[in-house]
């Protein structure tokens, strides 16, 4: 049977009346198949009057196109199975993902999993999962941090369209930012994110090449990093980033690692060429991931960069946002935060460093130009001193450097 929630505009009305109070995770959303405001119809459940949307776990799944999956996870949680409809949320993947779909026991034993690279073992997510559990080591990682630090978001409500497991919004939650919203079209990435990585952030399942199902308020900081190259019809995902973000009212739009068409190897996705990527956002900063990574590394300020100069960059970033400030004194998000504990980077066991597979070290560790085998040594022998420090928060000179070259790293708890 059918979720489909059925009859006319009084019976739609019925519904909003008889909602009650909607949660903060679900305010200011609307239906990306009708663009009504959605409004709760039950527990995990919400309406736009003509079909009812499921919440698992704090977070809205709003997929356009996927009708079967959507009525058969509300369903489940109309009868009250609240896991039978996390199992088939956590099954769904992108239209990238080459791997099969997990046996439902697998995904039932994932729910239950303490860890963060237990759950992504369980989930069986491979490559991405490697990129998940070791995001905090790799360059581009850092060329995110230098950019985010150069142009942060101040006071404004930050957006992370593409948010993945969550790993900027956790940046910046621990930097004192409260109303950070992340959005993606994998379910199972932003229950990740939920449990392990950012669990005070707002999550919402979405297509970010379906209208937006969430209403603007006002300007924002829209973010999108190391995803963009993968979508189709760019022009269209950035000009919503941009209406989201109120640039006219002094929002920003960050676009983060656009792989460059013109270099050789940079093929994954749908890559453009500097000038394509410039075209989407004509008014923007532009630079060179590299350098970024470098400036994180060497705690300089990145210098914008020309289409010419950035031809052979194998990635580059835009911002199209008020301009910052003349002098910059780098870093805000390029320290760890003083007070909370470091751990020994998990690339080392028994002090010597260890590639979390073939793939990762051949795109991460040994890239050109830049590859976080530049700045994390082979071996590492930390005195007890230390490690006792970096335990405790205190950010001693010692501690503050193997943090600078991810030797020590701020991982979530159940990391």
């Amino acid at each position: 049977m059918s979720d489909t929630v059925r009859g006319g505009p009084a019976d739609r009305r019925r519904v909003r009346e008889t909602a009650g109070e909607t949660a903060p995770e679900t305010a200011g959303l609307v239906s990306p198949a009708n663009g009504a405001p959605l409004v709760p119809c039950g527990p995990g459940l919400l309406s736009d009057g003509e079909r009812r949307w499921p919440v698992v776990a704090g977070v809205p799944w709003l997929r356009a196109g996927r009708e079967e999956l959507r009525e058969r996870a509300a369903g489940a949680l109309a009868r009250g199975d609240v896991t039978g409809a996390a199992v088939a949320l956590l099954a769904d993947a992108d239209d990238w993902w080459d791997r099969p779909q997990p046996p439902a026991g697998r995904l039932r034993a994932a729910l239950a999993a303490p860890t963060l690279r237990e759950a992504v073992r369980l989930l069986d997510m491979g490559r991405v999962g490697d990129y998940f559990l070791h995001r905090w080591s790799d360059p581009t990682w850092l060329a995110v941090l230098a950019l985010t630090d150069r142009h942060p978001p101040g006071g404004l409500p930050v957006l992370e369209a593409a948010c993945g497991a969550g790993h900027l919004l956790r940046e910046l939650v621990l930097r004192g930012h409260r109303e950070v919203t992340g959005i993606d079209v994998v379910f199972a990435k932003l229950w990740l994110a939920r449990r392990f990585v950012a669990p005070t952030a707002r999550l919402v399942c979405a297509d970010l090449t379906a209208p937006w199902p969430l209403l603007p308020r006002g300007p924002a900081y829209v973010a999108c990093h190391d995803a963009l190259y993968f979508l189709p019809d760019k022009h269209r995902v950035v000009h919503r980033a941009c209406l989201r973000a109120d640039r006219d009212g002094g929002g920003a739009v960050v676009l983060g690692h656009c792989h460059n068409a013109l270099v050789p190897g940079q093929g994954a996705g749908l890559p453009l060429d500097p000038a394509g990527w410039r075209s989407l956002l004509p008014h923007a900063l532009c630079y060179d991931d590299a350098e970024l990574t470098r400036a994180a590394l060497e705690g300089t300020a990145p210098a914008p960069r020309s289409e010419r100069e950035l031809a052979g960059s194998a990635a580059l970033a835009l911002v199209d946002a008020p301009a910052p400030p003349p002098v910059h004194r780098p870093g805000r998000f390029l320290r760890p935060v003083g007070g909370r504990p470091l751990r020994l980077n998990p690339l080392y066991r028994g002090g010597r460093r260890h590639w979390p597979g073939e793939r990762w070290r051949a795109e991460y560790a040994v890239s050109s130009p830049v590859g976080a085998a530049d700045y994390l040594p082979e071996r590492v022998r930390l005195s007890e001193d230390v490690l006792a420090d970096a335990r405790a928060g205190r950010l001693t000179p010692e501690v503050l450097e193997y943090a600078r070259r991810r030797v020590l790293l701020d991982l979530p708890e159940r990391w």
